[in-house]
């Protein structure tokens, strides 16, 4: 076993949580469980297959994943971030077998490549592959931004490398729950979209740049969508990612997944940017009070929810 450990936050994960855990055992054995009350068998699985689960009510991704980098029992030298619904290939186990315990001590980071799985098909296209994320880091030198939307571990110094070999993204819920997510996705983007134009926080994250990492990358070019005309950025997004990144090379359920997660996704978060302007205006505390008697949710701090 190698000196990491691997933190996962799961709800109703019973499909999938088997398969994680026994990828994650050809590498460690040392599994920290943040569980927000899963009335499935989740916690019975993991816990049967030698998890650590504690529960703990959700707020928001980043409150949840930093309570587990506090609290996880496991002192290891490194820390893994994982989903339920992922799973190590077994070469990049056997890659990090190798290379983890040969670090030297300047590398506080490693990447490795996400491979998507969509109704049991790799979408290898529309700039989905390689997606490389930041999934290992040294204790006590990274945490998870507080943002609403597209939370990434952010590492206090050091240097980061990149692996081989991947992590492989394949949830096996049907079109019905995948919409469903996406719709409750929807307005959480929607406020980070809008966060970035009216700045609700002031919060310590990524910092965006171009020629940067992945993370600094992606923020970089989500600010730039932010400043889109709304109801032309999805088309701009779908155009680009399904004949420019040749994500019709995917076939029919490539066209399925660009379209959804490309387009519709897009437009639907823009259908409700427009909602919010149309109730709450455009100034910056009418927009903060409706998310926060509309939704329960406080905009100056992800970490609080509030009841309606």
């Amino acid at each position: 076993m190698v000196d990491v450990s691997v933190i996962l936050l799961t709800h109703n994960e019973s499909k999938h949580i088997e398969r994680c855990l026994r990828s994650i055992q050809l590498l460690t054995d040392k599994i920290f469980i943040v569980d927000s009350f899963s009335t499935d068998d989740t916690v019975e699985l993991a816990t049967a297959l030698g998890a650590v689960v504690v529960q703990n009510p959700w707020v928001s991704y980043a409150f949840q994943f930093n309570y587990g980098i506090e609290n996880t029992p496991f002192r290891t030298t490194w820390l893994m971030r994982m989903d339920a619904d992922e799973y190590l290939t077994p070469e990049l186990a056997a890659e990090l077998r190798e290379q983890l315990p040969a670090q030297p001590v300047d590398v506080s980071g490693l990447y490795v490549k996400r491979r998507v799985f969509f109704m049991n098909q790799w979408i290898r296209h529309g700039g989905y592959y390689p997606i490389w994320l930041l999934r290992i880091w040294r204790r006590e030198q990274g945490t998870c931004e507080e943002l609403w939307m597209d939370e990434h571990i952010k590492l206090e110094g050091g240097r980061t490398l990149q692996l081989r070999h991947d992590i492989v993204d394949h949830n096996l819920n049907n079109l019905s729950w995948w919409t469903q997510k996406h719709n409750n996705y929807a307005i959480r983007e929607v406020i980070d979209l809008l966060n970035i134009i009216h700045n609700f926080e002031n919060k310590d994250t990524v910092q965006p740049a171009f020629w940067g990492t992945q993370e600094q990358k992606k923020r970089f070019l989500k600010i730039r969508y932010a400043n889109l005309p709304l109801f032309t950025r999805p088309f701009l997004y779908f155009v680009y990612r399904y004949l420019f990144k040749l994500g019709f090379l995917d076939g029919t359920k490539g066209l399925i997944w660009h379209f959804l997660q490309g387009f519709w996704y897009r437009f639907l978060v823009d259908a409700k940017v427009y909602e919010v302007y149309q109730q709450a205006g455009k100034e910056k505390d009418k927009i903060i009070n409706h998310f926060l008697t509309e939704y329960g949710k406080d905009l100056r701090n992800p970490n609080r929810s509030v009841k309606v």
